[in-house]
């Protein structure tokens, strides 16, 4: 009798221990809600990582749209940029480009607003923070607008500017932030083999990695410079998986370089805390065929390769052609398999509309002769700025921030 009761009091003791041990029990650990530092009440440290690839369709798609004229913009003067911030490439007006109705345009999503850009309000977000820019010379344009933006929205801050190679920072004092430029036009490592200069496609720098991984916000960039030939050509050779090619398939090459890159976003980026952005391909408009009806093509000067002349975006909602499509695709597949660790912005078809907003020949101080041959000297790949590029970084600040 005494040892059943005995029985029946410890089964009732343990039955209560396991009680209480399962209403104290914590969640899963993959269900776990991350402590995160809200001191600085920032809506960045409050939502880490919201992927935009894509942008949810139901509420809003950032890159699906049209241009409308707005009289309010551009969003500021090239002079508010401070002195020698905008390269002589992109200062199109400073540089001769009569018209300015290229300026007007705002980009509006179907079914959305597009957030104005608020200076102050970024600074706040962004304090104690590292955003940085990382890829070509269409970086740097992208670079050199943020930088006009802000220091135009929020005028009364103490700056300071280091420019070298390949890292170039813009210091906001007043609130610890950095927007810095890191060239590397291919991402992957190009460096001298047997005095051969050699694209590395299996390799990231030592160098490159490292500072990479000291930024906040990422936002990479790729694309044309994988396409150049003959003296444009930034390399002799390509290395891939220990052997060395004279030339490859270019879109082969890029897709092995994107891997690469990929591979390194998955070992190095793995704290919610840090953000990865990729911007599409920024289309170039060298062959006015892609825009001209085919009445009007027939008056081209035959070879003509320009988008000198242009003043309006190409009237409807999607381009005809893009020469860069395949490259495109290419970095959405790439984009894609690491969806949740990197946000794409597609800004490849709303770029492709702006057949006006490309510097042609207010390129710098380009000598009278080469302005005389539109043809032969424009630039239509770069982006004048005040510009298209403004728009990037409003939609980038809208997936960013809100």
């Amino acid at each position: 009798m005494a040892a059943s009761v005995h029985q029946c009091l410890t089964f009732l003791f343990l039955f209560l221990l396991l009680q209480n041990a399962t209403s104290a029990s914590p969640l899963p650990l993959s269900r776990r809600r991350p402590i995160l530092n809200h001191s600085n009440h920032s809506n960045f440290a409050k939502h880490p990582r919201r992927v935009v690839f894509p942008v949810n369709h139901s509420s809003c798609d950032l890159f699906s749209g049209e241009w409308v004229k707005d009289e309010t913009y551009p969003l500021y003067k090239a002079e508010e940029c401070g002195g020698g911030m905008i390269d002589p490439g992109f200062d199109c007006q400073t540089y001769g480009r009569p018209d300015s109705d290229y300026l007007k345009f705002r980009w509006k999503p179907f079914n959305c607003n597009v957030p104005r850009f608020n200076g102050v309000k970024f600074l706040q977000e962004m304090r104690d923070k590292t955003i940085m820019f990382v890829g070509d010379s269409l970086g740097r344009n992208q670079w050199e607008s943020l930088i006009c933006m802000i220091t135009s929205s929020a005028p009364l801050i103490d700056t300071h500017m280091i420019h070298e190679d390949p890292l170039s920072t813009f210091k906001i004092l007043d609130y610890n932030v950095k927007v810095s430029f890191y060239r590397a036009p291919y991402l992957v490592d190009i460096d001298n083999i047997h005095g051969e200069t050699t694209l590395k496609l299996d390799e990231i720098s030592v160098e490159a990695s490292d500072i990479w991984r000291t930024a906040d916000v990422l936002l990479f960039n790729t694309g044309h410079w994988w396409s150049h030939t003959g003296s444009l050509r930034g390399w002799e050779q390509m290395e891939t998986g220990g052997k060395y090619y004279g030339d490859m398939d270019r879109l082969v090459a890029l897709r092995k370089g994107l891997r690469t890159w990929s591979n390194w976003v998955l070992r190095y980026i793995n704290t919610p805390l840090v953000r990865v952005f990729f911007l599409s391909v920024s289309p170039t408009h060298y062959n006015p065929n892609e825009w001209t009806s085919k009445s009007k093509a027939s008056t081209i000067t035959q070879g003509g390769k320009s988008c000198y002349g242009q003043t309006t975006p190409f009237s409807g909602t999607t381009y005809p052609t893009s020469s860069y499509v395949n490259q495109k695709k290419v970095i959405d597949d790439i984009v894609k398999e690491i969806k949740f660790h990197v946000s794409l912005m597609d800004i490849t078809m709303l770029s492709a509309l702006r057949i006006d907003g490309h510097p042609s020949i207010y390129s710098g101080d380009l000598n009278p002769s080469l302005k005389r041959n539109p043809d032969r000297s424009s630039d239509c790949s770069h982006w004048c700025l005040p510009g298209l590029p403004d728009t990037w970084n409003q939609l980038f600040y809208a997936a960013l921030l809100y």
